[in-house]
């Protein structure tokens, strides 16, 4: 049958191009035979190794970046590793959450609680699985929140971090550092406060995330970075108020050990006076406000100058009593008395002195010793030793010649040598037919061996 086209209707082959123009009046037909449309193109396989399939899915789970998901714990265990499994459940849909050793004390993991877990999705290619890989598992609910405070609490008085000595606060500190959140209120109180007690007064701010995912990790990152700064001798931590559920970050172990192990003094002003994070209790000074805090912390510069100048008053004060009394002891001195005593007690000095001097002229040394060369007596005991002596060295003399072997051999006694000189002590170092030598008390004699008894030693 025959179809009715609308006016300047134009029909596309399946390659795209126009096939034709149909007829322009309300009367023409158009041949069954001719496309209307184009035909859709069926997509083509792409082909790749499984390798490159696990690396495209790992990319595509990195790009889905940091997310924060709110669920129930189901079955949570932990290993020896110190990492901890759970399931991260809802109605619907249900996850693996994996949460590191590092993290754990951003972490509280009860079966049955619904948690606000912060992390990044993390593909598994071997397992062929997903995980949330968790940088922090928060509670949500007050009795969850309170939970969590009260269980940290105890690991921190545990760690001796709640009774800690508190370190005071410098009274004019090169540097005030405060951390806070981009909120316009908090910086504009503490500014106010530095404009009236102490204007243009050097303060540095380091701001952060206050609350939500990760604002814990956050927090510690701006701490440690603001005490690093050149002249920083004290820090202060400000945030508006909020629920507990708001101020759990301030409340996290990781922020409350930072702020222990700060090396300046830490002032806590978190929320208002009704709120009490643990940051509060472990912080050298805790004010209600970040007012309070800044008007503790920033040295009022009227103060300063009223105490400068009662100082100076005070010393100068005292320079004129001194100068007072130093003229009265004066005008009290009897000049002419004063120095003819002064004149007496030199004259007594340069005797001394000349008396010593005179001991220690060489001619008195001198002297000293002819006198007492004087008193030695005559050099007959050096005779009477010398004589003693003698006796002495001529009774030596008389031993030594008694032992000598020239009165040994006077007595009958003989020397037996080899021909080589050397002395005999045994037969048997001769033998049959050798020819030796015989030393008497007069002469010698050359011999010949006859005969060798070789006797026992004796």
């Amino acid at each position: 049958l025959p179809l009715a086209a609308p006016p300047a209707l134009r029909c596309r082959r399946a390659g795209g191009r126009p096939s034709r123009s149909l007829s322009q009046g309300p009367g023409s037909v158009l041949p069954m035979t001719l496309p209307l449309w184009d035909t859709p193109a069926v997509p083509q396989a792409r082909t790749v190794t499984l390798v490159r399939l696990a690396g495209e899915i790992a990319r595509a789970m990195s790009a889905v970046g940091l997310v924060a998901v709110e669920g129930e714990v189901h079955r949570p265990s932990t290993g020896r590793t110190g990492w901890t499994w759970f399931t991260l459940r809802d109605r619907a849909a249900q996850i693996e959450v994996r949460v590191p050793r590092a993290a754990a004390g951003r972490s509280r993991v009860v079966a049955g609680e619904r948690v606000l877990v912060v992390g990044r999705l993390e593909w598994t290619p071997d397992r062929g699985a997903v995980h949330l890989v968790a940088d922090e598992v928060s509670p949500v609910g007050a009795g969850a929140v309170a939970a969590m405070i009260a269980e940290v609490r105890e690991r921190l008085a545990a760690a001796g971090l709640l009774d800690r000595p508190r370190r005071r606060l410098p009274v004019l500190p090169a540097v005030i550092g405060v951390v806070c959140g981009s909120d316009a209120a908090v910086k504009k109180d503490i500014e106010s406060v530095v404009a009236a007690r102490f204007p243009g007064y050097p303060v540095h701010f380091q701001e952060t995330t206050v609350s939500g995912p990760g604002a814990a990790l956050s927090i510690v990152t701006a701490l440690e970075a603001i005490v690093t700064r050149p002249g920083v001798e004290v820090v202060i931590l400000a945030r508006g108020g909020g629920d507990a559920t708001a101020l759990l970050p301030w409340s996290s172990e990781d922020v409350c050990r930072a702020v222990a192990a700060a090396p300046v003094p830490v002032v806590s002003a978190i929320g208002h006076d009704g709120d009490h994070p643990l940051c509060d209790e472990v912080a050298d000074l805790r004010a209600g406000t970040p007012s309070i805090a800044a008007a503790a912390v920033v040295p009022d510069r009227a103060g300063l100058l009223a105490r400068l100048e009662q100082a100076r008053v005070g010393a100068a004060q005292a320079l004129i009593a001194q100068a007072d009394g130093a003229t009265r002891r004066l005008g009290a001195v009897d000049t002419e008395v004063s120095l003819r005593r002064g004149m007496d007690r030199a004259a007594n000095r340069l005797e001394g002195i000349g008396v010593r001097l005179g001991d220690l002229h060489p001619r008195r040394r001198l002297q000293v010793c002819r006198d007492r060369l004087a008193v030695v007596v005559p050099a007959r005991p050096i005779w009477e030793q010398l004589g003693r002596a003698a006796g002495r060295l001529d009774a030596d003399g008389r031993h030594l010649r008694a032992l000598g072997p020239q009165r040994v051999l006077r007595r009958g006694y003989a020397v037996a040598t080899r021909e080589d000189g050397r002395v005999l002590r045994r037969a048997s170092e001769v033998a049959v037919g050798e020819r030796i030598g015989v030393r008497l008390a007069q002469g010698s004699l050359a011999a010949r061996v006859e005969a060798v008894e070789d006797g026992a030693d004796g």
